[in-house]
């Protein structure tokens, strides 16, 4: 099942790294030291932003025990790496997850993964794991694990022995106050030790309907808001990061006019604020004053809503408690609304509820009610899941050819790791732990595509590039559907695979009969013939063993780890802009340079002295558009999300659109994906991208129109001449 790969010879491979000693510094917009530590241990490829990245916000900085019987800091990547690896080994061993010298395989190859930068696990894993066995830290107890030989939950007597290492969460709520109270202690849990939840708040009863003892109900509106300040009081992991949550609620809930314009409203607020001469970082005191600033707000559509629509008719809202109909408006009513929302703020974005349930693996079960923060993980109620994330870009050689056998590596050593971590870890319910169990989801995904694309030569949204994410995308699924079949035959099937058999075998078939129509591709017709075939065989086996896991694959934001592996661009989107600045959750910012551009030119065979003069022009502007030597075929493919100048070329919602259908029938999950918008779309535009969404089989859309909220963690760098100096 683990075979070596990247260490082929005796030794640490840690040791084979050449380490330096660095000076890490955050500081803020008026020049305050935020953050400083000296003397930091890291390896000598990592650049300066990984180390700021790793040392601000996931270096231990307590109770680390020291030389001298002190307490103190984590002062080493190199300790970092190691505190997490070996615990995970050691549980794996306990588990029986390994035979023969397969232990000291995956512990070699997982270290030269961490260290080399080709993956990442999400967050959780790094604020937490490992803390009690490599430092004897404890911290309070409180949350919950699944205890196999007693068939049961039991609390943990403390929070890092069994951490929390899963980044996202999906929890429910009932229609009773408890329920919603309950629900934000649960959410603080989560929030504490840096993870995100989401939910679905349709059955709360509208501010129309009334309550058992007289009156009417003050609405789910004035209880999002409370939940919004418990979230927003919380650092999440302990450290300076922002607590993340998902709000989603079905378009037929009767408060659904009232929540499509609610943070538009606020963003309204937020703008006076500013214009009164509050601060208007998105940390500062104008967004701090108003409401639904700590949530994604997603409405849930239906393809009745769609055929509705379509039909120019009327929509209905039911009462949550007696099913009557509360309200009926034309559906364009909501449409109109929903677009002007997004316009102004970007939120809502919209999460397609039939074909979600299309691709529910667990069918007899339960539905899909709600998503993560961000809407890559969707699975059932009461669940978790960790993420990892392998970076595309080091598989790229030379020659122009992908190590798709690196990357496969890359994939089920990481996948095996993450599995492990479900034994390893704690869940803020009794519930919550138990599904973790019986359910098994996990999140493998990818990151820096679009740097990969650019360093490829083609155009992000072309026809190769789509091809080429469809590829990548398949072969990251079939590699976790692979490992998660042979953890099966060894450890057992998840515990609802036979319940759900025939749902699971009919959603993994739809994904290998997803690359039918790229077998008449131009370019990679053997490649993904060959794909198909091996697909077909491992769907064969399925009906045999079944499955570890029952959900394998999503694509993350990979916001903070994605900076650790000094990715150029993050997730599956492509560059915002080639010279960025990125604002953090504490304060300060850090500027993000694209390096792929050079590499880039080499593919595409300019010449040294064409290469230095082009990227003299980058340096003067921030752009490709306009530079010298480079063709207007090849400016495209340097085109980013949004332009350094009116005028400039952007990549269209479209190329957005097509880059996200090419790798969806892919992943079990969805995608963190945002459709960048220039400032002068209109309401008309976001319509249509959200109805092509739809069209497309998506399974969730959200945009965002530049400046279109006063603050905003991403920006392009504005340009002066000390930043030119610096800009490569």
């Amino acid at each position: 099942m683990i075979q070596r790969h990247f260490v082929m010879t005796p030794g640490e491979p840690l040791d084979a790294v050449s380490w330096v000693k660095k000076t890490s510094e955050i500081v803020s917009e008026k020049g305050q030291v935020l953050h400083h530590r000296e003397n930091v241990e890291v390896p000598d490829f990592w650049s300066q932003n990984a180390t700021d990245v790793a040392v601000s916000k996931y270096l231990r900085k307590a109770g680390v025990p020291q030389t001298d019987g002190s307490k103190g800091f984590e002062n080493s990547i190199r300790q970092m790496i190691e505190r997490v690896v070996h615990w995970i080994v050691r549980v794996g061993e306990k588990e029986g997850y390994f035979q023969n010298s397969e232990s000291e395989i995956f512990e070699r190859e997982l270290k030269y993964i961490l260290v080399h930068q080709l993956g990442s696990f999400n967050s959780p894993v790094w604020f937490n794991g490992g803390l009690f066995q490599a430092y004897g830290i404890e911290g309070q107890g409180g949350n919950f694990r699944w205890n196999p030989q007693l068939g049961t939950a039991i609390e943990c007597e403390n929070a890092y022995e069994y951490p929390q290492t899963s980044a996202c969460f999906i929890q429910s709520v009932d229609d009773h106050l408890m329920s919603i109270f309950d629900l934000a202690k649960k959410e603080a849990k989560i929030f504490k030790y840096g993870s995100g939840t989401g939910t679905n708040f349709s059955p709360i009863r509208g501010r129309q309907e009334e309550l058992a003892g007289g009156g009417h109900s003050s609405g789910l509106i004035s209880f999002l808001e409370v939940l919004d300040r418990g979230a927003g009081a919380t650092k999440s992991g302990g450290i300076t990061r922002r607590a993340a949550k998902m709000v989603c609620l079905n378009a037929d809930h009767p408060e659904i006019l009232d929540f499509i314009q609610w943070k538009a409203k606020e963003e309204r607020r937020a703008k006076a604020l500013i214009a009164a001469g509050l601060d208007s970082h998105f940390e500062g005191e104008s967004y701090q004053s108003v409401f639904g600033q700590n949530s994604n707000n997603s409405v849930r559509l239906s393809d009745t809503f769609f055929k509705t629509l379509e039909a120019n008719g009327s929509w209905k809202t039911l009462a949550r408690t007696t099913g009557e109909v509360v309200d009926t408006f034309p559906a364009k009513k909501l449409w109109d609304l929903l677009g002007q929302a997004a316009w102004e703020c970007a939120d809502p974005g919209v999460q397609f509820d039939t074909t979600i349930q299309k691709w529910n693996p667990c069918k007899t079960s339960g539905r899909i009610e709600a998503s993560n923060p961000c809407s890559e993980y969707m699975f059932l109620n009461e669940t978790a899941c960790n993420l990892a994330s392998v970076n595309l870009v080091p598989f790229l050689k030379a020659t122009g050819n992908f190590d798709f056998a690196g990357f496969r590596q890359t994939c089920q050593i990481l996948f095996l790791a993450q599995d492990i971590l479900i034994s390893a870890s704690s869940y803020p319910t009794e519930e919550i732990a138990k599904n973790s169990f019986r359910f098994r989801p996990l999140g493998l995904g990818y990151t820096n595509l679009g740097a990969l694309l650019m360093r490829m030569g083609h155009v992000y949204g072309d026809e190769y590039a789509c091809e080429w994410t469809a590829r990548v995308t398949a072969e990251m699924q079939l590699a976790a559907q692979e490992i998660s079949g042979e953890l099966a035959e060894r450890l057992g099937a998840f515990a609802e695979y036979e319940k759900n058999k025939e749902s699971v075998n009919e959603v993994f078939q739809r994904h290998c009969e997803s690359l039918r129509p790229y077998l008449q591709s131009q370019k990679y017709s053997k490649d993904f013939q060959s794909l198909y075939d091996r697909w077909q065989k491992e769907n064969a086996k399925l009906k045999q063993r079944g499955l570890r896991n029952a959900q394998l694959t999503v694509i993350a934001p990979t916001g903070t780890i994605g900076l650790l592996m000094d990715c150029d661009t993050l997730g599956i989107e492509p560059d915002y802009s080639l010279v960025k600045q990125k604002l953090l959750a504490g304060g300060g910012s850090l500027k993000i340079v694209n390096r792929s551009v050079k590499p880039a030119l080499e593919q595409l065979h300019y010449s040294d002295v064409e290469i230095e003069e082009i990227l003299e022009f980058l340096q003067e502007t921030g752009t490709a558009e306009g530079a010298p030597h480079l063709t207007q075929e090849h400016q495209r493919i340097f085109q980013c999300a949004i332009a350094m100048t009116p005028e400039g070329q952007t990549i269209s919602a479209d190329q957005h659109l097509k880059m996200m259908a090419a790798a969806q029938p892919f992943l079990s999950g969805a995608m963190s994906k945002t459709v960048n918008l220039s400032e002068s779309a209109t309401v008309q535009d976001i319509q249509n991208i959200y109805l092509k969404a739809w069209r497309l089989g998506l399974k969730s859309i959200a945009i965002y129109r530049n400046n279109s909220k006063s603050s905003q963690p991403l920006k392009q760098h504005r340009f002066n001449e000390d930043i030119a100096k610096s800009a490569t």
